[in-house]
């Protein structure tokens, strides 16, 4: 299976803000070693692949928000998975050759050494030529069809378009048992729901880079929720 991947370069950056929602602070160092990340969301056609290995199941719905007939159907090959799980992503990573990011990984290559509000940088505010949020087509569009939006290396849809699974378990005051300097956290090592990343085609305030959900347990399958992958280097 043919997959673009971005390489993300060993480095530093300020996880976090201290100027959002109580979860997402306080401001913290991070330093990560080099990966590689899928340059996009993964879509229909590179997971119906893993399905017809064996190695995943159908997602619980064929439909998308706005289309009864999106799964398996042609016209949406190159457009985002959705309707999967968190086991359900994790299966497909790893059939894949990666694992799903952790939430340190995800952001670093979202935000960048300059820890940037949004994949593009702290300006302009989003809007519909950035990325695809606030209902600005009322659902998925195809993976990467927004380059202007793109983050630092490359990464295409970290904001909007569907929520992205990452590996962590989600606590709301995580980042305050990290002290400065954090080598490579790997989250709480348990919980009760996973955290999801980037925003979403109907999200509106929730596409800062820094912005956590962890609203959603790991067995939801939802039309706004895919995945993208890394591989360690």
């Amino acid at each position: 299976m043919e997959v673009a991947r971005v390489f993300v370069p060993r480095g530093s950056f300020l996880m976090g803000t201290d100027d959002g929602a109580a979860d997402e602070g306080p401001e913290h160092e991070v330093r990560l070693d080099a990966f590689w990340m899928d340059r996009t969301e993964v879509t229909n056609e590179q997971y119906a692949a893993c399905v017809e290995a064996g190695a995943c199941q159908t997602p619980s719905e064929r439909s998308s928000s706005g289309r009864t007939n999106y799964y398996g159907n042609s016209r949406y090959a190159g457009f985002p998975v959705i309707f999967v799980s968190w086991q359900n992503a994790r299966d497909f990573c790893e059939w894949a050759g990666g694992k799903l990011p952790t939430e340190a990984e995800w952001e670093y290559a979202a935000r960048g050494p300059n820890s940037f509000n949004y994949p593009w940088g702290n300006d302009p505010q989003p809007d519909c030529s950035l990325l695809n949020f606030a209902n600005c087509i009322g659902d998925t569009s195809i993976s990467g069809n927004y380059p202007s939006g793109q983050s630092w290396v490359g990464a295409l849809d970290m904001a909007g378009n569907v929520w992205e699974w990452t590996q962590d378990w989600f606590s709301g005051d995580y980042y305050e048992l990290l002290s400065e300097n954090t080598y490579d956290p790997q989250g709480p090592l348990d919980g009760t729901a996973r955290v999801l990343r980037g925003g979403a085609w109907n999200s509106v305030t929730l596409v800062r880079s820094a912005n956590r959900n962890g609203d959603f347990l790991p067995d939801y399958h939802l039309n706004n929720v895919g995945i993208r992958c890394v591989q360690e280097r």
